[in-house]
């Protein structure tokens, strides 16, 4: 009987070997001292094993033979409800039986206390199976765990005095509503006329005299918007800048996040809705899952936290979808790679089968090799992640495992910055990589992937979304150029440090490997201190107009990011693919310093690495002048348009 987690290797390391559990088996087991608690990581690694196999077997047997008929029949509207395939149905309610909506809450709410890292690894296997199923999966247990970790934020979830067990919390009727599988939820914040930039968001949230909210407005591409609980972001402060022309941040301190309950049922099973399903979006890929636009018109609504704290929730949402995503777009990718490498095995061509042609083989090698990236990085950032936010909740306690509150501070802080740096390489690279494998897939199958007999061409069209929802690989791409450029300018002092260290490094490392390593980290620096350079020469060049006393007051003050950070921004997504590498390449010389066996793998991404790494840092010193002097001459009216 097949199981997808019984057959990646790559995948098994990661729970055998490649992830360190007891830091996190620790804190998720309130210090081994809960009711029911592992007595230790050894202990707890043995269920999550068991975990493991239970999803990979499910996924191979009851999700993966169903996915072309869940594509086929789509999902349907009748009488304003959204009606999913009738196999996805079915799927859902095996999943319920098993009570993997539960994975990660805690015990006391029914839950079976595991890590978000083993959720995360298990969503791997659904995606493999049908990333439909695994869409719509996520708005189930990852919702129940956002209104959890909201409450614990707010202050409404109560501990015991030992911080070892929960007492109660604000929506434990909704989160075990969502543990039983009887509903689910859904994350609102796409409106019609605002995609990324949340400043142009026009839905509002009002209270009455009473206290009583109200969030009335549009809103569209929201997966699994057919749900009962929607996480709703909404302006409820008028700020005096609104516009990204007069301030491209303005706006945002105005949100406010809320839980909107989008209808109610009564003894007898009639609905009264308070939020209307207007429309199902028509898709290219991803016909099984449902995806909504939403009107809300004085929807009862309940505030979570602060008025005004509505970005700094949504972040927490959407990091956590982002290294999500992340293990999405792995599934998918590593259902084309299987798929693409058993029909090469099969396929004979010219007096042998097409996987020993050399093109071929290079291709099926580079896939592979991409993927073991993906999923270094991704269990990196989830790993991260996890443990940055399981550290703020200890030092609500005074601290856990000898550690002092002060101390757990530090160490989520430094967590996060470890997660931050992984996260929008991450989701750029694996959606980026999810359109590039699967179209490689397809094209390894020759005509018969473009048939719907194959699996190929239902691959492309479910994977052509990723670089565009939660985040488009552009945003992804900005947000990693602005966090590195932004901590050298923040810290230069420890920029040339490590810049120092890395060059000796490269020269005089005793492992070839690590000094291979050291001189990517090389390439990276240089084209940080690059760009940094031409940002503080466009900078300097804005106040040479100015008397020569005002320089330095007005170069360290009034940053333009449109105008002045214009030749990094260009260069954003190139940058991006340079410092995804050198993370990568750091994961994979830790895993080979402690596993010797994972020296093979580093290798082998170094040699598709370097050289791609090399021909970025020569685009990005040699190319983009001559275009943004165009767009410098059509903003001042006086740009020519021959290149256009």
């Amino acid at each position: 009987m097949p199981n997808y987690f019984k057959d990646n290797d790559d995948l098994r390391y990661y729970l055998d070997h490649g992830v360190d559990w007891e830091p996190l088996v620790r804190l998720t087991e309130y210090e081994y001292q809960a009711e029911g608690a592992f007595s230790s990581a050894d202990e707890a690694v043995e269920f999550y094993r068991e975990i493991a196999e239970l999803v990979g077997e499910f996924s191979a047997n009851e999700i993966a033979p169903h996915g072309a008929e869940i594509d086929r029949q789509g999902v349907t509207m009748e009488h304003g409800e959204a009606k999913p395939p009738a196999a996805m149905e079915a799927i859902f309610r095996k999943i319920a039986d098993l009570e993997l909506h539960g994975m990660c809450l805690p015990r006391e709410l029914g839950g079976m206390n595991c890590p978000v890292l083993l959720y995360f690894m298990t969503s791997e296997m659904i995606g493999r199976a049908d990333v439909s199923v695994l869409g719509h999966h996520s708005f189930h247990g990852g919702l129940a765990m956002a209104m959890l970790i909201f409450s614990i934020r707010e202050g409404t979830t109560r501990f015991d005095a030992d911080g070892t067990r929960i007492l109660e919390t604000r929506w434990s009727d909704y989160i075990e509503e969502i543990r039983t599988g009887k509903s689910w939820g859904s994350m609102d914040i796409t409106e019609p006329h605002a995609g990324s930039d949340m400043a142009q968001l026009r839905s509002v949230g009002e209270q009455d005299d009473d206290g009583q909210w109200y969030v009335s407005g549009e809103k569209t591409f929201i997966t699994s918007g057919h749900g009962r609980f929607h996480f709703v972001i909404a302006r409820t402060e008028k700020t005096e800048k609104t516009t990204n022309e007069e301030d491209p941040f303005a706006g945002l301190g105005g949100l406010s996040m809320f839980i909107v309950p989008a209808y109610h049922d009564d003894e007898d099973g009639k609905r009264t809705r308070t939020v209307e399903v207007a429309r199902l979006e028509e898709k290219l890929g991803h016909h099984g899952s449902t995806t909504t636009a939403l009107v809300f018109d004085r929807a009862p609504a309940e505030l979570i936290g602060e008025r005004g704290q509505g970005f700094h929730h949504m972040l927490t949402l959407m990091n956590n979808a982002r290294v999500g995503v992340g293990f999405e777009c792995l599934g998918l990718c590593e259902a084309a790679y299987r798929a693409a490498k058993a029909y090469a095995e099969e396929r004979p061509s010219m007096g042998k089968t097409i996987d020993r042609h050399e093109m071929i083989a290079d291709y099926l090698d580079e896939m592979c090799t991409d993927i073991q990236g993906i999923r270094a990085l991704a269990v990196w950032a989830a790993y991260h992640e996890e443990l940055a936010e399981k550290l703020r909740i200890g030092v609500q306690f005074g601290g856990r495992g000898g550690m002092s509150a002060a101390e757990m501070e530090r160490e989520a802080k430094r967590r996060k910055r470890l997660s931050r740096r992984a996260t929008p390489l991450l989701k750029y690279i694996a959606a980026e990589k999810a359109v590039e494998i699967s179209r490689r897939g397809l094209q390894i199958h020759g005509g018969n992937g473009y048939m719907r007999e194959y699996p190929a061409e239902k691959l492309v069209r479910d994977a052509l979304v990723l670089p565009i929802y939660e985040g488009t690989s552009q945003i992804q791409s900005l947000m990693a150029m602005k966090d590195a450029l932004g901590a050298v300018i923040d810290n230069p002092a420890r920029f040339v440090r490590r810049a120092a260290r890395n060059r000796w490094r490269s020269v005089s490392a005793r492992d070839p490997l690590e000094r291979r390593v050291a001189k990517l980290n090389v390439l990276a620096d240089g084209v940080t201190q690059f760009l940094i350079r031409k940002t503080a020469q466009n900078k300097l060049g804005s106040v040479t107009d100015q008397p020569i006393n005002e320089w330095p007051s007005r170069f360290m003050k009034n940053w333009d990011p449109k105008k002045d950070f214009a030749f990094a921004m260009l260069h954003a997504e190139r940058m991006t693919r340079l410092l995804t590498d050198e993370l990568i390449a750091e994961i994979f010389l830790e895993q080979a310093t402690n596993h010797p066996e994972r020296r093979e793998v580093l290798e082998r991404h170094l040699e598709r690495a370097e050289p791609r790494c090399r021909y970025l840092v020569d685009e990005i010193t040699t190319t983009g002048d001559r275009l943004l002097e165009r767009l410098r001459g059509r903003e001042s009216g006086r740009g020519t348009e021959a290149a256009e």
